[in-house]
């Protein structure tokens, strides 16, 4: 909402929140916008965006992945990394 709303002067409160949440990936993700934070913070003025760019290119992804069956969550889940205590073993 605060780039729909270009609220910029929120940006710097939230990270400050999100670096100081429990979560690790939001930790992670406002560890990334504060590495490119000029981008970041140019895009509130900014009139152009590549939302719907990227929302096509998404598009023409998935169906090749839904065609060949590598679009189920299965596939998804085990190419990320699991953390926690229901992590799988490595039986190999």
């Amino acid at each position: 909402m605060m780039l729909v709303e270009r609220r910029e002067e929120d940006l710097d409160s939230w990270l400050t929140q999100a670096q100081r949440s429990g979560l690790p990936e939001v930790k992670k993700m406002a560890q990334g916008i504060r590495q490119d934070y000029a981008a970041v913070k140019a895009a509130f003025s900014s009139e152009w965006s590549n939302g719907q760019v990227e929302a096509q290119v998404n598009c023409l992804k998935r169906k090749p992945r839904i065609v060949f069956g590598r679009a189920n969550f299965d596939l998804t889940r085990a190419a990320r990394p699991v953390t926690g205590v229901d992590a799988p073993m490595n039986r190999y």
